[in-house]
């Protein structure tokens, strides 16, 4: 049996797929039960990750967990896995936490997570994927709408990943023997800036999409208004002061299963029903 937390998010409910496609019995975390739909053949079990106490009829007879990161009580949730017989813990970060930068808002929670998992008494394999390909839904109400794409930090090239690779190196991590102990950082096959994948997206839905970058100016306005300051401060960081760099193509996804990542065009051509006009 293995626990999935954030299975109803990009990337866990790709692990719960990958899993169930490996034919495990998967148990799919989530705070309501019966207000989320989780993968068919998957048990959804209640839980939050703020309150570990909550977590332990989810984790009974469990042998493996995917866990997010950046909750209040890591170690709480750590111990309530390991008072519950778990043999192993694939925890999800981020690329930056390799920087060790803790004046960094993202970096530093990434860096707590792994930090808790290193001290726990379980066995753990952590991944670090780049930016995820999924970030493109953003896009979705402008395309529909016809309206011209406005992205941020523009000229930054990042490998982007598909969420579906980042799940399938989970599951191979939870499910197969050799993974224990490894920090897998993992990318997409190529560096594409904002107006790559405005360019590839357009060319699958067959449309020519109108891009323009936004300046970094009007982008802290918006961006403040949707998240903490220090998380803004933590973009900016990244990708004007040029402190991440995302855009190197890693081989790890191939390793870890065999094949390699999906292309944009792959994901694009996938999901394009999310963006037509209906």
């Amino acid at each position: 049996m293995y626990l999935v937390t954030g299975a109803t998010g990009n990337v866990g409910a790709e692990v719960v797929r990958t899993l169930l496609g490996m034919g495990a019995q998967v148990r799919a975390l989530v705070r309501e039960p019966g207000k989320v739909i989780v993968p068919a053949g998957a048990e959804a079990v209640s839980g939050d990750l703020n309150r570990p106490e909550t977590l332990r009829s989810g984790l009974r007879g469990v042998r493996g967990m995917f866990l997010l990161p950046g909750y209040r009580d890591m170690a709480g949730v750590l111990e309530e896995a390991h008072k519950a017989g778990v043999e192993h813990v694939v925890q999800l970060s981020g690329r930056s936490a390799a920087t060790e930068d803790m004046s960094n808002a993202i970096t530093r929670y990434m860096v707590n997570t792994e930090t808790a998992l290193r001290a726990s008494d379980l066995p753990w394999t952590i991944v670090r994927p780049s930016g995820f390909m999924s970030n493109t839904f953003e896009w979705a109400p402008t395309i529909k709408a016809g309206e011209v794409i406005r992205a941020p930090f523009a000229d930054v090239p990042v490998a982007v990943i598909d969420p579906a690779d980042i799940g399938a190196v989970v599951a191979h991590a939870l499910v197969a023997d050799g993974h224990q102990g490894r920090v897998y950082s993992l990318s997409g096959p190529e560096p594409l800036t904002p107006a790559d994948r405005a360019r590839i997206l357009g060319e699958v839905l067959g449309r020519t999409l109108p891009f323009e970058a936004q300046p970094d100016a009007e982008a802290r306005v918006e961006m403040s208004a949707a998240m903490p300051p220090e998380y803004v401060d933590a973009f900016f960081d990244f990708y004007v002061d040029g402190n991440l760099d995302e855009s190197p193509v890693l081989p790890t996804v191939e390793q870890v299963i065999g094949r390699p990542p999906r292309t944009f065009e792959q994901w694009a051509t996938a999901h394009a029903h999310a963006f037509r006009r209906s």
